[in-house]
């Protein structure tokens, strides 16, 4: 079995814009791609990624709106506002510097 790694706020944070940059998604979407597109590194669960979407929608980068799913139950689909996309944008770039920074230290320089 596949050690999971643990995510730090700012890390799911950014993997939860990432992922609504390309489209409207309900929680449990999202953490289904996160999974998908880090092919298990990262698994996200409700107690995680719920807190972490009401934060998100207060600080005004994504907005929930009620909608149904195909099996005909409501749930709440997030999409990226403006001020997210603005937001995404330094995050992708801190993270930048972040992954630059640790690879001089682990001697693997980018």
């Amino acid at each position: 079995m596949a050690r999971q790694a643990e995510l730090l706020q700012g890390t799911l944070d950014l993997l939860i814009l990432r992922t609504l940059e390309l489209e409207p998604l309900h929680g449990v979407g999202i953490a289904d791609r996160i999974e998908q597109v880090t092919r298990g590194v990262f698994v996200v669960g409700p107690g995680s990624l719920f807190p972490s979407l009401h934060r998100l929608a207060e600080q005004g980068w994504v907005e929930g709106q009620w909608g149904e799913l195909e099996s005909g139950r409501r749930a709440k689909f997030y999409t990226l506002t403006r001020a997210g996309r603005a937001q995404l944008a330094q995050e992708k770039r801190n993270w930048r510097r972040v992954f630059t920074a640790m690879n001089r230290v682990l001697g693997e320089e980018a």
